[in-house]
């Protein structure tokens, strides 16, 4: 008989192997690699022990997904999903200590691109699921496991197409897990709290253009695209939004107060938050909306002003506020930009129910010191798209991760990794969720 440790092994080394899988996701379809070769690595792993799986191709000859469910004893109750993304940022290697699809095991860490984003989750979701093929492992409920292709490029070419496409893969799923929660954080006096995510701020990748006129740069210009832009992207990435406390963050910090004893005024609450270390970033970022520029294109030739100039703006809203966020938008704007976008919703969930304590109680029967807390993610994930089939929507992957670790610092980070012991921490976890949920 394999035991649980055994199945927290296979997790390390699937981790690995899937992160040597380079499936990086440019968001342009001309650059993938290796995003088919870790759906068919998958479908090799579950089939390879009984499971009977839908290997959907959903843009191309590079974009699949594989999707299996596992029986459960109550066919009754409403399924879970488990869902997991195979596809990576990019990572330039000569940042980098390690090489990024090494899948490298050093030091206690599993190191590599995908190492905690979410290729961790990803092997301890595989490993458990063989695990109970093997061993005839019957959980409470129905179980939908998926691995899909395209989340960091907002889901189009896998958790939306199969929303909008392949819905009765999910047929009776009212509850999901995915990525970048139930993780620890060290709090006062080695405390450790998990945090699990009740919510996401919703996001607008979105592009500014500004048209002018082109002539010769050596000439004066009144109406120079560039010079436009520049003032336009300027005002935006210097403004401050104005601070929103939503349910989520409310219960996140008042559960930190009631460990901490801290304090979180509204009228200095960025310095407060401050006092959480490296998560602060996360934190902080889901007090308030956030529309970061990241791209500028403009021209093609030094002495030729261009007609047109563009940016690209990352835009992160709370849930409630996309009204206000447009029209604070366009007052910093002005109406001489052009704005053209690709929105996903935010996602918010209340932290109650028995989905809840049974995630509660996994994390604390392995480490019974542990306490629990909801929280707001800043980014996205797939949940987006799976709320929209009426999936109430958690981020579940526990880690129990070393106090001094940067955690939230590695997504898409250098030198991204996961600890060996905290992937079989999850995987221990995970088997005692899987079986009360």
């Amino acid at each position: 008989m394999r035991t649980i440790e055994t199945a927290a092994d296979e997790a390390v080394t699937l981790t690995s192997e899937l992160i040597r899988i380079d499936t990086t996701n440019t968001g342009d379809p001309a650059t993938l690699v290796g995003e088919r070769a870790a759906a068919e690595y998958v479908a090799e792993k579950l089939t390879e022990v009984g499971y009977e799986i839908s290997y959907v191709e959903s843009g191309g000859k590079n974009r699949h997904n594989v999707i299996t469910r596992l029986p459960g004893a109550d066919p009754s109750r409403g399924a879970l999903l488990v869902h997991g993304h195979l596809d990576v940022v990019p990572a330039d290697p000569g940042e980098w200590s390690v090489h990024p699809f090494s899948g490298a095991i050093q030091d206690g860490y599993v190191w590599g691109r995908g190492a905690i984003d979410m290729k961790d989750m990803v092997g301890m979701t595989l490993a458990l699921a063989r695990h109970y093929k093997r061993e005839g492992i019957v959980p409470p409920r129905d179980m939908v496991f998926a691995f899909l292709a395209d989340e960091e490029a907002g889901g189009k070419f896998g958790a939306q197409w199969l929303v909008e496409n392949r819905p009765e893969l999910f047929e009776g799923v009212t509850e999901a897990i995915s990525e970048v929660g139930g993780f620890s954080i060290t709090l006062k006096d080695d405390v450790r709290a998990y945090v699990i995510e009740t919510a996401e701020k919703g996001i607008r990748w979105m592009k500014l253009r500004v048209r002018g006129t082109a002539g010769h740069g050596s000439m004066i210009h009144r109406d120079n695209a560039v010079t436009k832009l520049a003032d336009a992207v300027a005002r935006l990435g210097n403004h401050r939004f104005p601070l929103v406390l939503t349910d989520s963050v409310r219960e996140f910090l008042a559960g930190v107060t009631e460990i901490t004893g801290w304090d979180f005024p509204e009228d200095d609450i960025d310095g407060a938050v401050a006092k959480l270390g490296s998560i602060s970033r996360m934190i902080g970022a889901t007090l308030r909306d956030t529309a970061n520029p990241t791209m500028l294109t403009a021209g093609y030739k030094s002495n030729v002003i261009p007609s047109v100039a563009e940016a690209a703006v990352d835009c992160r809203i709370l849930p409630g506020r996309l009204e206000a966020f447009d029209r604070e938008l366009d007052e910093i704007l002005g109406p001489d930009i052009e704005k053209e976008w690709m929105e996903l919703p935010p996602v918010e969930t209340t932290f109650d129910g028995a989905l809840v304590d049974a995630m509660t109680a996994s994390v604390i029967a392995e480490d019974p010191a542990a306490r629990v807390l909801p929280y707001m993610l800043s980014g996205g994930t797939d949940a987006k798209s799976f709320q929209s089939l009426g999936i109430r929507n958690f981020g579940f992957a526990p880690l129990q991760l070393p106090a001094d670790l940067d955690f939230s610092g590695l997504f898409h980070g250098v030198d991204e990794r996961v600890p060996v012991e905290a992937l079989k921490f999850g995987v221990r976890v995970l088997d005692r969720f899987f079986r009360m949920a």
